[in-house]
């Protein structure tokens, strides 16, 4: 069960440097890897997680110029968390502010500590104060103290109409359990160390959520290997009626993807190969990479990327 939980969230930002400065400077976290959008390759896709670049630390984003806002509501990822250690929420919150980031005050959440805050394109995340999490491994970044750093994602909140149906996939197929409720919010946990966290939010008769800049547009969920992803794209058709993609090769894992009954996005993501499949560990997003497809239009692609220097 370590090998479940989510393996990644992908979200919409707007433009790639400022997203870049964002999670690299002001968050601390590592630039794992600096590709392409496969279906649409003048446009970057950014990998930021920890310092391996393992599964279940991943957010990554599809970085548009000219990107209308989203919104969140109904059938969205409504926060994405990240772990942190318990005693840093103060250290956070008084970095924020000097960061000029939009944030909230601390506030208790299924008996968490929880700091609520936004990216410059209005992603709406959280930090969540971990017990002993200071133990765990950190990316070191100058302005942030390693004893505060952010060690991964903690998990995400889902708003959907119903989520019982969306609740019964996460114990069924990705091997979650539920773990508390609170009035409209349920949490289903694993094992997993990092990304380890879901909590369904049902709030029928809410706005429809919009995609946009700000939005969430899928989270994947871990496979460990090609088998483990099979047997849950048979639960989901034999248990839950859903079929899935077919499977589509992304270089660093291999994923499928489906409609969860609330209209979600969800993709199944091995952990094979990881990260290091085509880059050094120590040398992880120093360069862009693309996919073998790609390679022949290098010279046309990185002349249509935006500038990041």
């Amino acid at each position: 069960m370590r090998h479940h939980g989510i393996h990644h969230v992908t979200a919409i930002a707007g433009p790639a440097r400022r997203n870049l400065d964002f999670y690299t400077r002001a968050l601390g976290l590592r630039l794992v890897k600096k590709t392409v959008n496969f279906d649409d390759p003048g446009t970057y896709h950014f990998y930021f997680g920890d310092s391996l670049g393992q599964p279940g630390s991943i957010l990554t984003f599809f970085p548009w110029e000219h990107v209308a806002p989203g919104r969140n509501g109904i059938g969205t990822t409504q926060e994405t968390a990240f772990r942190v250690p318990e005693g840093s929420l103060g250290f956070w919150m008084h970095h924020f502010i000097e960061q000029g980031v939009e944030h909230g005050t601390v506030e208790k959440r299924l008996g968490q500590s929880v700091l609520t805050f936004k990216d410059p394109h209005g992603t709406s995340l959280s930090l969540v104060g971990i017990p002993n999490a200071e133990t765990e491994e950190a990316w070191n970044v100058d302005g942030i103290p390693a004893e505060h750093a952010i060690r991964g994602l903690e998990g995400v909140t889902l708003l959907v109409d119903n989520g019982e149906r969306t609740g019964a996939i996460l114990t069924d197929v990705f091997g979650f359990t539920e773990a508390a409720r609170e009035g409209s919010l349920v949490r289903y946990k694993t094992e997993a160390l990092m990304g380890s966290t879901v909590d369904i939010r049902s709030a029928g008769g809410f706005l429809p959520g919009r995609m946009g800049g700000g939005s969430v547009h899928h989270v994947a969920f871990r496979a460990k290997d090609d088998a483990d992803q099979a047997e849950m794209v048979k639960k989901l058709a034999e248990n839950h009626g859903l079929q899935t993609t077919e499977q589509k090769d992304r270089n660093y894992f291999r994923s499928v993807y489906f409609r969860e009954p609330g209209g979600i996005l969800f993709e199944i993501a091995t952990d094979e190969p990881g990260f290091a499949a085509d880059e050094a560990q120590e040398r992880l997003g120093n360069e862009l990479k693309l996919p073998a497809f790609l390679e022949p239009r290098r010279s046309d692609i990185e002349a249509r990327l935006p500038e990041l220097a």
